[in-house]
């Protein structure tokens, strides 16, 4: 009966590593303004939410107030590397609509306006 149940537990714990959304983990972002930041991404419950772990710019790394800050919000899969939720762009202090779309180790996210018609793209590559 041990057996069985040590077994059941393992076996949960590969699922649970098994279904983990390749999304989560550290982007650097494209400048903006002159800086750059990397984003942690982890889960939110059944979203994926993405917060300010680091800043750089031109001299290196800085000690931005916007650290600790979320930047990706409740982005939800929507399969085949397909997300939706909002973005926070710190530069002018605005939420937009999301969309993030995943390719390997590269990540395109879409700030968008007018119900989606019009956006603006950056391409996150993976740190780790």
């Amino acid at each position: 009966m041990i057996k069985l149940m040590i077994a059941a537990v393992a076996a949960l714990g590969w699922v649970g590593t098994a279904v983990a959304d390749p999304v989560l983990g550290t982007w650097k972002t494209q400048p903006d303004d002159g800086s750059y930041a990397h984003i942690q991404m982890t889960q939110c419950g059944a979203a994926v939410c993405g917060v300010i772990a680091r800043t750089f710019d031109g001299s290196g790394e800085y000690k931005s107030p916007n650290i600790g800050k979320t930047l990706v919000i409740d982005m939800m899969p929507k399969g085949g590397g397909a997300y939706e939720g909002k973005v926070w762009r710190p530069s002018n202090n605005k939420i937009y609509i999301g969309k993030m779309s995943l390719n390997g180790n590269t990540l395109a996210l879409r700030g968008c306006v007018a119900g989606g018609l019009i956006c603006s793209k950056q391409t996150w590559n993976r740190v780790n």
